[in-house]
């Protein structure tokens, strides 16, 4: 897939094939993450890679009760680094650029998931905290995002997009 195609054919997959993902595939995806910019290319950001069935029981109640993410044979968790980030940017870098950074991350892996031909969803709702623990996560990462990963099981249409008038600036 060319990269507009795979930005075109991203979907948001919520329900996933009994089927493992071969590691293989797990690390392409990890490479392509590790290709994001970051801020200084400190790369303040964690990757938790969860295949633990009971780990995945637990992430599931603490991302109120989203099904995906017991369903999905492998579950991503980004953490931004925020403490790596301070030591070079200060409050600025604490405050913002990890969160940045990590999110970042989070997107390439979308797109290189869905280039692979796998499905995902950005799960966004979620205690903090309890991810936190449950993934061991160090006193100054903070979880951006959770990243169910499979084969769809569907693939929902694409939703309606705003025309650009409504999202653009011309300065």
């Amino acid at each position: 897939m060319d990269f507009f195609e795979t930005v075109e054919k991203r979907r948001s997959v919520r329900a996933f094939e009994k089927k493992g993902v071969d590691a293989k595939m797990i690390r392409k995806i990890l490479d392509t993450v590790n290709l994001a910019p970051s801020a200084g290319n400190l790369q303040a950001y964690k990757i938790y890679v969860v295949r633990n069935k009971k780990v995945k029981d637990d992430l599931v109640l603490a991302c109120m009760e989203q099904d995906s993410v017991l369903q999905a044979p492998v579950v991503l968790v980004f953490s931004a680094d925020k403490i790596r980030s301070q030591l070079k940017y200060s409050d600025r870098g604490y405050d913002l650029y990890a969160m940045q950074d990590a999110t970042i991350a989070a997107a390439y892996c979308q797109l290189a998931a869905t280039a692979l031909g796998l499905g995902c969803v950005w799960v966004g709702a979620f205690d903090p905290l309890e991810v936190s623990r449950l993934i061991g996560a160090g006193e100054h990462e903070m979880p951006v995002a959770v990243i169910p990963v499979g084969y769809p099981a569907e693939m929902p249409e694409g939703a309606g997009r705003k025309d650009l008038r409504e999202l653009v600036r011309e300065i």
